[in-house]
């Protein structure tokens, strides 16, 4: 294991990249709980919103309360998805300390989830940088290229365009770039070439892996990374979350089952499971009737784990 990752942050999506896949409309009180509770359990980056017309995701809509009472937690870095360059200008007027702009590699699900050619959205980041360095923001740009793994609409989505599109962004003003395994296709050799060959063109500013368990392989694929040195992870508590073009699949990584992975193999996360698993059981009762994931849920902490790894 000497050659992982002593830390590794998870940064937790449930609010935005969960909360907008189901129908359930959560209470903008309960997304305050939320966030009080996973911060007081040590999570520090965590994902809040999105900013997008309340009439395309009304799930989303208290998006500006929600990064407001966000911003007084302590060291918490909240960041927000922005679609567009309106969606960022909102985000910068609200302070947002980081900013994820998604950019599907795929042609075909570009169009169908942003209405826009994915070197279309390489030219709004460009327009983003421009605003921010002109507005005296300090906005972190995050570039999310989207289904570089494959695509259900698309099907085979090249490596060779992943690439060009993820230096794109860094040409075009983006301050890092994530991979993202949209639709569940990746596997560990996958990831492992993939993230390898990014890592030769992005180095420090590949960021963040984005998996999804669509078929099972979120944790083996976030392994296969973690040996390439990545450090960064998004998941989402509950498992909650997925993808409009892969329905009946399971979305992202369950954020608990990430975290007890990591602590179990000696990475240090700063996250009280315990605690993690405390909300997590009261977020299942706010999402009464929605599809939820995971497993560490059922099973519980092993009895030997806390002797194990209580520092």
């Amino acid at each position: 294991m000497s050659t992982l990752p002593s830390s590794v942050i998870v940064r937790e999506v449930g609010l935005r990249d969960g909360l907008q896949s189901i129908a359930t409309v959560l209470p903008t009180a309960k997304k305050l709980e939320w966030l009080r509770r996973a911060h007081a359990a040590g999570q520090r980056e965590i994902e809040v919103g999105s900013f997008v017309p309340a009439r395309l995701l009304p799930q989303l809509a208290d998006t500006a309360e929600v990064l407001a009472y966000a911003q007084t937690l302590p060291g918490l870095i909240a960041s927000v998805l922005v679609p567009n360059l309106k969606g960022a200008e909102h985000a910068m007027a609200a302070g947002a300390a980081l900013m994820v702009v998604p950019l599907s590699a795929s042609h075909a699900h570009s169009l169908a989830n942003l209405r826009k050619t994915p070197d279309e959205v390489v030219a709004e980041v460009a327009r983003m940088r421009a605003l921010r360095d002109s507005s005296g923001s300090k906005a972190i740009i995050e570039g999310g290229v989207g289904t570089a793994f494959g695509c259900t609409l698309q099907g085979q989505v090249s490596t060779a365009e992943v690439l060009r599109l993820m230096q794109a962004l860094l040409d075009a003003g983006a301050d890092r770039v994530s991979l993202a395994d949209t639709v569940g296709y990746a596997d560990p050799a996958m990831v492992d070439d993939l993230f390898g060959r990014a890592l030769k063109i992005a180095g420090e500013r590949l960021a963040c892996g984005h998996f999804h368990d669509t078929r099972g392989l979120a944790l083996a694929n976030v392994y296969a990374a973690l040996r390439l040195g990545i450090g960064r992870f998004d998941a989402s508590l509950a498992g909650i979350g997925g993808c409009p073009h892969a329905p009946g699949a399971s979305g992202n990584a369950a954020t608990e089952d990430l975290l007890f992975m990591l602590q179990s193999m000696g990475v240090q996360t700063g996250v009280d499971l315990p605690a993690l698993l405390a909300l997590r059981a009261d977020v299942a009762d706010w999402l009464s009737g929605e599809a939820l994931h995971g497993t560490l849920w059922r099973a519980g902490l092993p009895k030997t784990f806390f002797n194990q790894h209580a520092s």
